[in-house]
């Protein structure tokens, strides 16, 4: 059975960037189309309206997802990435804005409202501010906890660690404590011998030279008293050999044939 749909199944780039940026006018701060896909900057206090364009006109009807991009060395570190798709022309672009710490974003909830989960996560993993988000917390993270994680600046380890305590019978947390401090180690052959010396190792006091080893080279240097050093130099007679020997044992017979039954 045939299924029509209105939408086509792949839709060329040709003419949608100059078309979208002309619609979009002041608005756009930047624009490219790379790797297949059009990524349109618009200035951050202008998001809502070029989103609104983009939907109602554009009929860019349905929000993907919003994804947070750190740059620590830029002014306005953060990128805020909205992923939108045409359900009828079957097209996806993206349109960014730039921000930094303190400076809020104008939310979208008031186009689509799964925005405000969108935006939460964002502002969970990167602290990004949008103003207008009437619920804007944490979603990803526990409760209390210190910092964004997606930002280039936080420690891969976090800051605080958190357990069930059975002594307090709760959640604790506590700050992260490295069993071993991250070390630069070289691995070359210990076999071989190492012609350096590691990190710490020059605190360590030098190893005591060996005692001499004390011999006894006469029956009374043994220690055990008069009594065992005089057993000690009497002289053991060798033995015998050919008196104190066992007999051999007397040859075995051969054991005879056994006969097969009948034969």
């Amino acid at each position: 059975m045939t299924v029509l749909h209105s939408a086509p199944r792949w839709t060329s780039n040709e003419g949608v960037h100059d078309a979208l940026v002309a619609a979009l006018g002041d608005m756009v701060v930047s624009s490219k189309e790379e790797h297949g896909e059009i990524v349109i900057e618009v200035a951050r206090e202008s998001a809502e309206d070029a989103l609104r364009l983009l939907r109602d006109t554009h009929e860019y009807q349905q929000l993907m997802d919003i994804a947070g991009v750190d740059y620590p060395s830029r002014v306005n570190r953060f990128e805020v990435c909205y992923c939108i798709l045409s359900l009828t022309k079957n097209h996806r672009i993206v349109v960014k804005v730039s921000t930094d710490e303190a400076t809020p974003v104008p939310t979208v909830t008031t186009l689509w409202p799964n925005a405000g989960w969108y935006e939460r996560e964002v502002y969970d993993m990167f602290g990004v501010l949008f103003a207008g988000n009437p619920d804007l917390r944490r979603i990803l993270t526990d409760y209390g906890f210190q910092g964004h994680p997606f930002r280039k600046d936080f420690p891969l380890t976090g800051y605080v660690e958190l357990r069930y305590s059975e002594e307090d019978k709760r959640v604790v947390y506590e700050p992260v404590q490295l069993a071993q401090d991250l070390r630069q180690f070289d691995f070359m052959s210990p076999w071989e011998g190492a012609d350096y010396v590691l990190p710490g190792d020059e605190k360590a006091a030098p190893a005591p030279a060996a005692a001499t080893p004390k011999t006894t080279e006469k029956p009374s240097d043994t220690g055990a008293g008069a009594k065992a050093n005089a057993e000690a130099a009497k002289a053991t007679p060798p033995a015998d050999s050919a008196k104190d020997a066992p007999a051999a044992p007397a040859p075995t017979e051969s054991r005879p044939d056994k006969k097969e039954d009948g034969k």
